[in-house]
């Protein structure tokens, strides 16, 4: 007599195996990790992005402040103007240097804004104040 095999007992089985199981999860684990890496440096980037604007901004506003201010002849530094209180503005500085452009001082300052945030210097912003 003739047996008949049923078909899912046949040498070409069509099921996954252990191994086949172990690989497809490690490479989708290494697409997810290759993923979530690229998610944080754009991250980063767009916070090193937004600090950087946030301080060019910052030294922009600080040095029209200063060459609004009367010309004094003597100082080595001028005041900052108040830093804005919003939430953008947390935890940055300003400095502003002065010093004659000539000896004896013949009314022109070479003007130095730096801007840091969390005290790590961000931009520096370089222009001239003239006795008007």
């Amino acid at each position: 007599m003739f047996a008949i095999k049923p078909k899912f007992f046949s040498g070409n089985e069509a099921g996954v195996t252990l191994i086949e199981a172990l690989v497809s999860l490690a490479i989708m684990g290494i697409i997810a990790a290759v993923f979530l890496s690229g998610l944080a440096t754009t991250a980063r980037a767009s916070l090193i992005s937004d600090e950087q604007a946030t301080a060019e901004s910052l030294a922009r506003s600080q040095m029209e402040y200063v060459k609004a201010l009367s010309y004094d002849p003597e100082a080595s530094e001028y005041s900052a103007a108040t830093i804005p209180s919003g939430e953008d503005y947390t935890n940055y500085s300003v400095s502003i240097l002065a010093e004659p452009l000539n000896s004896p001082d013949d009314g022109i300052q070479r003007i130095t804004v730096t801007v840091k945030h969390y005290d790590t210097e961000v931009t520096t912003l370089q222009s001239y104040k003239v006795n008007r």
